[in-house]
């Protein structure tokens, strides 16, 4: 086991070009889920953004002047999203970065950061939202979004127990397919 911010146990890279298909598109249409929490000119934090399945929606509701900062472990997992991001024409809109396994690095302020079923996998849950509290700009938004599946609700609210207790609060719980959800604004 992997102690530390970004990961506990790690997808790997090679299962990730399986999670965009017709399926998933369905069940979870980027620009509907992100369309109320995202604006051009935006500058978002994407921890655990794998092949960018969420990171290339992103890069074009931020437009031209917004961008995005696209954080993972695994430099393969980068590589595929700087081949998906040039093929739709957004690499200039995203940073990607490695990150250690005990933190994110960010240094910048954010306005919105998406943590898209990945907190599940980290092992210092308090230190990882105390990273993107950080980060984030007052009223910043954040969306915690974690598989049904892997993470009970007990499991879930002790991920919003603690966001609260740094300083997050709930403004909303959209409804995302297989998912449990939640917006959290900075105060």
């Amino acid at each position: 086991m992997q102690d530390g911010i970004c990961a506990e146990i790690t997808c790997p890279w090679w299962l990730l070009p399986t999670f965009d298909n017709p399926l998933r598109r369905w069940l979870h249409p980027t620009q509907q889920i992100l369309s109320p929490w995202v604006q051009p000119g935006d500058v978002v934090l994407e921890p655990g953004c794998g092949m960018g399945y969420f990171t290339v929606a992103l890069a074009r509701l931020v437009g031209p002047q917004g961008r995005i900062l696209a954080v993972d472990l695994q430099p393969r997992m980068l590589q595929g999203l700087a081949v998906r991001a040039r093929k739709a024409g957004m690499l200039e809109r995203i940073e990607a970065m490695v990150c250690p396994p005990d933190r994110m690095g960010v240094t910048e302020t954010v306005d919105f950061a998406l943590a898209f079923w990945m907190v599940h996998e980290v092992s210092d849950r308090e230190g990882f939202l105390t990273e993107i509290h950080g980060a984030l700009r007052s009223g910043g938004r954040l969306l915690v979004a974690e598989p049904r599946v892997h993470v009970t609700a007990s499991n879930f609210q002790r991920t919003l127990d603690i966001a609260q207790r740094l300083g997050f609060e709930v403004v909303e719980r959209p409804k995302i397919g297989f998912s449990r959800a939640v917006v959290l604004a900075k105060v």
